[in-house]
């Protein structure tokens, strides 16, 4: 790293990270994850305006979604318990494939469902599509604090607990970062390896 903030290029535009150091070691990072779209068509969803506390039939029940792109489409479930979070997995798959499938989201869609602790906490389980239920997705913790602060569940800034760990949003209202959404989060090293390559497999720096 010759830079800090650091730059990276995404398949969603180009990405800030401001990296926290100790020293020469990277311990965490926030990323400036851009602008919310809550323009139902635009996210996509099969609907006009805001998705805001939407009735959708989904496997037979009427839940309430709130949708929101952050590049990619969220559908953001508030539930009212910890029901969600003790299923086993192959029923939570069940459940994630009818919300992903579902004939209202032209692209599919990552489906958040939200245990709001506090305003200022967040516990998330997410089922991303084309692969299933991931332990973290930051553009979903994006989401779903957005989602939150548009139903009135959250603050403008939260923790979103996850399985894989926390992360910090934060979702700016003012200032030259206005409506912008921040991501904060720990850099951990998980694992680390060594490959042996043949001599017809290096390619030369140039």
């Amino acid at each position: 790293v010759r830079a800090n903030p650091m730059v990276v290029e995404t398949d969603a535009g180009l990405k800030t990270v401001a990296l926290r150091l100790e020293g020469r070691r990277v311990m965490g990072a926030t990323v400036d994850m851009g602008e919310p779209i809550l323009e139902g068509r635009d996210i996509p969803v099969n609907a006009d305006g805001r998705i805001t506390d939407y009735p959708l039939e989904v496997a037979g029940r009427r839940e309430s979604i709130t949708a929101v792109s952050m590049g990619n489409p969220h559908c953001v479930v508030f539930v009212a318990d910890d029901g969600v979070f003790k299923l086993q997995d192959r029923d939570f798959a069940a459940l994630g494939r009818e919300f992903e499938h579902h004939p209202f989201f032209p692209r599919r869609v990552n489906t958040e469902f939200i245990l709001a602790s506090s305003r200022r906490n967040l516990k998330m389980r997410v089922w991303e599509r084309g692969s299933g239920e991931t332990w973290a997705c930051g553009t979903g913790a994006c989401a779903a604090l957005v989602g939150a602060v548009l139903t009135n569940h959250s603050e403008r800034t939260a923790t979103i607990e996850l399985r894989g760990g926390n992360l910090e949003i934060e979702w700016r209202a003012d200032g030259p970062d206005a409506n912008h959404v921040f991501m904060t989060g720990n850099a951990v090293e998980v694992f680390s390896g060594a490959v042996e390559l043949g001599a017809d497999e290096m390619v030369p720096v140039k």
